[in-house]
């Protein structure tokens, strides 16, 4: 299980990483580059609408890879999603700017983006089943919790690259050049997971569908006709997640350094420090979740996110690095409370024979819900000047939303459910064929 959750965890940190340096560059050179005869606001707002264009890829790529996962096995997605983006990603640091091509240069950055988005919208699924459908039981949330602590590793390193570049060169060589350096590292990291997941063994779960014929034809077809209402609701749950994120990691980097004066590497630096402590604290909040189930923990971070709102943005305003530090991880300690655990419940909500699909499409559509609209949504709430408490009212109301999907959404982990309905409560979804796959609804899947 260490192999494999380390396999895993590898993966989806190098895909993450090629996802979130394109994050950070659009929040820092992107606008004046490619979008120079925009106003610096302007600018910001088109940079940040090109990073949404990968949010929007993200459910058809997990779609195609699903179905994908779901036919041809769990170990085909792992290899050419990773390869996807690793070839996006170092093309996005070969485009020259909008001064050499004219406008060829933003929309050769709008597709790349989106190929980006297409690969990690199939890579979520195939990391989380490979950890989820090895995994003992009573510590299956402890194991998939190995690839949700992928983003904090990415994060860092992109951003860990970004800070050493911007600290040690000019801001004439870091426009110039030095932007495209980490998305340039994107190829050697990609070669690296290519080698590490070269010899991963396809799941149990799907070595016993192919044996026994009970593969889904077309499990995307076989999802929304049957499991439309579950698909919406892990969407909106999951949406808070992704606007915190976002909000922390891109928009308050813009911020702070365009509005308050903070530096480059100051605020990348406090990024990363609470980007760490969330990383740290996954496998802890996902044995919580082994030991008291997944939902609860999710109903206390979307209420701790809607709770924390306004001292984040508030602690941001002080453009102090330990006060905005401290704001930024109680927001991303709400966030990781939830997302810590979502490895092994949205699969929990599928039967075997739709769960790439089911699965990553729920994970996804969060992200275009939260993730894509926030960078732009919360710079034009902010303004050009006061302080954005507009953007603490958009987040509380994602988190409200979001908290009213979980509460309506079952509890998965199969020890905490026998403990309290029986033995018996979800025996036909062990792992087999299931009702739940066949077009009935899935709400009362509980177990691997």
């Amino acid at each position: 299980m260490l192999r494999l959750a380390s396999a895993s965890l590898v993966g989806t940190a190098i895909e993450f990483y090629d996802f979130f340096v394109y994050g950070t560059a659009a929040a820092l050179v992107l606008g004046p580059l490619f979008f120079p005869s925009f106003s610096p606001l302007a600018g910001t707002l088109a940079a940040f609408g090109t990073f949404g264009v990968g949010f929007l890829a993200r459910p058809l790529g997990s779609a195609v890879f699903g179905h994908i996962g779901d036919r041809y096995g769990r170990r085909p997605v792992l290899l050419a999603s990773l390869l996807l983006t690793g070839l996006a990603t170092v093309a996005v640091g070969c485009v020259p700017s909008y001064a050499s091509i004219g406008m060829a240069a933003p929309v050769l950055l709008v597709l790349l983006r989106f190929l980006q988005g297409l690969g990690l919208g199939g890579e979520w699924g195939g990391a989380v089943l490979l950890t989820s459908e090895h995994a003992p039981e009573g510590r299956r949330g402890l194991w998939s919790s190995f690839p949700q602590m992928g983003p904090a590793v990415g994060f860092l390193l992109a951003n860990g690259l970004m800070l050493t570049l911007s600290s040690t060169l000019s801001d004439g060589q870091f426009a110039a050049w030095g932007w495209r350096v980490p998305f340039w590292v994107a190829g050697l990291l990609a070669l690296t997971g290519l080698w590490l997941r070269r010899s991963v063994e396809e799941t149990p779960q799907f070595r016993a569908l192919a044996e026994t014929g009970h593969r889904a034809t077309a499990p995307l077809a076989e999802v929304l006709r049957g499991h439309w209402r579950l698909l919406l609701l892990t969407g909106g749950a999951l949406a808070v997640g992704y606007a915190v994120f976002y909000a922390v990691t891109t928009w308050s980097l813009a911020y702070a350094t365009e509005h308050l004066g903070v530096h480059r590497s100051t605020m990348l630096a406090c990024i990363m420090v609470a980007v760490a402590l969330k990383g740290a604290a996954t496998p802890v909040v996902a044995v919580l979740g082994d030991r008291y189930g997944r939902r609860p923990l999710c109903l206390a971070g979307c209420a701790a996110s809607a709770l924390w709102m306004f001292p984040f943005v508030a602690l941001l305003r002080t453009a102090d690095p330990v006060l905005m530090t401290a704001g930024l991880f109680g927001a991303l300690l709400g966030m990781v409370t939830m997302f810590a655990v979502v490895g092994a419940y949205l699969p929990e909500l599928y039967a075997p024979r739709i769960r790439c699909t089911g699965a990553a499409v729920g994970y996804n559509l969060g992200g275009v819900l939260g993730g894509a609209l926030t960078p732009i949504v919360a710079t034009a709430l902010a303004g050009e000047s006061g302080p954005p408490w507009a953007v603490a009212v958009y987040l509380t109301a994602i988190a409200l939303v979001s908290l009213a999907c979980f509460a309506l959404l079952p509890e998965t982990n199969p020890v905490v459910v026998r403990q309290r309905t029986g033995p018996d409560a979800d025996r036909g979804n062990d792992g087999g064929d299931s009702d739940a796959g066949k077009g009935q609804p899935a709400l009362g899947t509980t177990s691997l």
